[in-house]
């Protein structure tokens, strides 16, 4: 019988050591394993874990309401009866009282990596099936590409994903992949859905080695692995646009642009050029102007138009260059970059949006529509975007702009979340703090003391991947894993279905919510109905998926890898007549009458350089621009508590990384504790001196746990999201804006 967890991090094998104790070891498939998933392990039987349903003291001395304090306040343990009771009870008096638009059922997709124990799932069909919620949509990782991408090449975001082409493809025929805010391989290691093999630094590898180039515009040269030996350009944060504008300028000069390829395959480029040439009561896009603007020298600038037109070119964006102010322009100016150097459609180049940024970007697979929980419809239409919880909190009732809609915020009463962490992805916490007191009620599934669950009113104690069964069958992975469980549940924790079972059963919905299934009977159901969908995807074929006992008995089951390479778009080259994109003009939009239709101040209908609302063009009393990427040691604020992410403390506090002249001008010494601040915020860090960063920019990694003394006014642990600004990218996509932000910071006694 084999014994294998898979999770967002990687698949592991589990074992009991002599003491009885969970081992995990990697799985000797991955031939690029992450290391530190395997401190799940203790993580799961940590002191922090929940080991019982809880009540916040003031909110039951208020009467069951906010009375101001959560995140400061004592809890008292409850038995799970009486947790079901308080629960059931805030649900139907806020149902009866405010409606169902009343209640926010928030989660997060990273929250587990089976695709039965799925939280988001799970609070989708409880939710669904209690009369609905004001939910949420798009996702902190992209969300301004979310909303764009459909106006420009007429795909979302996901379908964008599994088009990108292959590493594999790449490797044989592109000659320069030109990286905008790099390759970080610790981005890779991780995949929404989980992680069967890491294939991201074999295709890198193999790029390299079949002699294609890479150049690193980024401020921080470590965003480019070692092993690729990149041309490192530093550039300011946020100025991508600026750079990817002037180089357009070059080729529109001097004429050396894909003509036949902008006339057949793209719509609004001749606006577009009008504006780069400095028409529309603009400057005129030369790299001397963009030299002042990114920091870049104007012959570097120059050097980089040549080489992208002499060269099969990749323009790679990184998924973090738009969660920033107007952060739809990278993107949008990127894709028109790739239109003009003609590259689209063949395995020479083109355009990427994520590679590395997850395990499955230029993997190559089959997408198969494999079977998820049934979630049922959501008969309350009132949504937000997913990064203005704030927003939405403060101001119930008032209107708000998105994706050319007018919408309204809803007024909520009651908050259910289980899975994610809000007081790690959110911006300006403490500003989140104060909305979160708004509600009435605040009730989690939560498996660790966190600040979530410090947050909360009514803790129900859930259970990690360690503890249940499950299938792991994501859409973008070729691998798929039969997730035992390794151990009994944690003291009295529970899984989120028999947490919603409970409250499903005081609501008097119980059969409606499981079916009469029980957890392995819904892991078999979606195994029969996922074999359908096989069949049918290869129904030309003798491909079958195994009977259930056989694939439980193996522990996994691999895909086969298609014959054919991937190339993004490469149908609508050949014959853009057949197979049009789904725009309104059935081509690129370089130009969107769509988005032009919308009358947006901040998001016009081509690419278009916006100066941020914090940038290093325009510093003040707070001269260092703020970078806060994913960690290296955990997943978001995943195993925060395991050991591998604790190590890497300094003095307990998370590591900022300084360039050495900015810590001589502030006598600032490796492992000195220092203040990073603004005008939102105090945050203490570990100094970690290093000239992978560039002068002016610090990094402070996301993830570590929220950790505030309200008394002081201070973050203790590292967070810096305590610092960064909560505004949309645009009116259009309002994603996060993580990545625009300016602090200073000093040496503390």
């Amino acid at each position: 019988m084999s014994n294998y967890v898979s999770t967002h991090w990687g698949t592991y094998k589990f074992s009991l050591d002599e003491n009885k104790k969970i081992k995990l070891d990697h799985w000797e498939l991955d031939s690029s394993p992450t290391e530190f998933g395997l401190g799940l392990a203790d993580a799961a039987v940590d002191e922090l874990r929940i080991k019982q349903p809880f009540v916040r003291k003031g909110w039951i001395d208020n009467n069951c309401k906010g009375d101001g304090n959560r995140g400061r306040d004592d809890f008292v343990p409850i038995s799970w009866d009486e947790a079901f009771e308080l629960a059931s009870k805030e649900l139907l008096e806020t149902k009866k009282a405010f409606g169902n638009s009343a209640i926010f059922a928030g989660s997060y997709g990273w929250a587990s990596a089976g695709r039965f124990h799925h939280a988001k799932s799970q609070v989708n069909r409880f939710f669904n099936l209690f009369g609905g919620f004001s939910s949420s949509f798009q996702s902190y990782s992209y969300a301004a590409a979310q909303t764009l991408l459909p106006h420009i090449i007429g795909l979302d975001l996901y379908s964008t994903l599994d088009e990108h082409t292959s590493w594999e493809a790449l490797s044989k025929e592109c000659e320069l992949i030109l990286m905008f805010g790099g390759m970080p391989l610790k981005n890779s290691k991780v995949s929404a859905g989980g992680v069967g093999k890491h294939v991201t630094k074999q295709g890198m590898t193999k790029c390299s080695e079949n002699g294609v180039e890479f150049i690193n515009i980024s401020p921080i040269q470590d965003d480019a692995p070692s092993f690729l030996n990149a041309k490192q350009v530093p550039i300011r944060p946020n100025t991508d646009t600026a750079l990817m504008l002037a180089l357009a300028n070059i080729l529109i000069k001097n004429e050396t642009y894909n003509k036949r390829f902008i006339k057949k395959y793209t719509v609004g480029f001749d606006s577009f050029a009008d504006y780069v040439l400095g028409k529309k009561d603009n400057p005129d896009c030369t790299p001397e102007w963009a030299s002042q603007i990114t920091n870049i020298p104007v012959d570097s600038i120059k050097e980089l138009a040549k080489k992208i037109i002499s060269k099969k070119t990749m323009i790679s964006i990184s998924w973090s260059l738009q969660r920033a102010s107007r952060g739809e322009q990278p993107l949008w100016m990127g894709i028109t970059l790739a239109a003009m150097l003609g590259q689209i459609g063949t395995a020479g180049g083109g355009f990427g949006f994520g590679y590395s940024s997850v395990n499955s970007t230029g993997d190559s697979y089959d997408k198969i529509p494999w079977q998820s929980l049934p979630q049922g419809v959501n008969p309350i239409k009132n949504f937000i975007p997913v990064a203005r919880v704030t927003d939405m909190l403060e101001k119930p009732g008032e209107e708000f702009l998105y994706d050319g809609q007018k919408l309204t915020y809803p007024d909520i009463k009651l908050i259910y979340w289980a899975g994610g962490n809000p007081f790690h992805h959110h911006q300006d916490l403490n500003r989140l703090v104060k909305a979160w007191q708004k509600p009435n009620t605040i009730i989690v599934n939560e498996i660790w003391w966190n600040p979530q669950a410090l947050h909360a009113d009514i803790i129900f104690p859930a259970n990690t991947a360690l503890e249940r069964n499950d299938l792991m069958l994501n859409p973008r992975d070729p691998t798929i894993v039969a997730n035992k469980s390794a151990m009994n549940s944690f003291e009295n924790s529970k899984t989120d279905f028999e947490i919603f079972s409970g409250l499903a059963k005081k609501l008097g919905f119980l059969e409606s919510f499981t079916e009469n299934k029980s957890e392995m009977d819904w892991i078999k159901f979606i195994w029969d109905e996922s074999s359908k969908a096989y069949e049918k995807t290869y129904k030309n074929s003798d491909l079958s998926l195994p009977s259930f006992e056989e694939f439980w008995e193996k522990g996994y089951f691999e895909v086969p890898t298609p014959k054919i390479e991937k190339i993004m778009f490469d149908k609508f080259r050949k014959n853009p007549s057949r197979f049009p994109l789904q725009t309104p003009s059935g081509k690129i939009e370089i130009s969107s009458e769509t988005i032009s239709s919308f009358q947006l101040s901040d998001c016009h209908s081509h690419p278009y350089w916006y100066e941020p609302y914090e940038w290093l063009g325009n510093v003040d009393e707070y001269p260092l621009h703020l970078i806060s990427n994913q960690p290296k040691y955990r997943l978001h604020s995943q195993l925060e508590n395991a050991e591998m992410s604790q190590k890497n403390k300094i003095h307990g506090k998370e590591p900022v990384m300084i360039n050495s002249k900015d810590a001589l001008d502030r006598d600032i010494k490796n492992g000195d504790i220092v203040l990073l601040y603004n005008a939102r915020g105090r945050v203490l860090a570990g100094a970690r001196i290093s000239d992978n960063v560039m002068p002016g920019v610090v990094v402070l990694s996301t993830g570590a746990w929220f950790d505030p003394d309200y008394d002081l006014n201070i973050e203790r642990h590292g967070n810096p999201n305590v610092l960064t600004k909560d505004v949309g990218t645009s009116s259009l996509g309002q994603g996060p804006t993580c990545h625009t932000t300016l602090v200073e910071l000093k040496k503390t006694n």
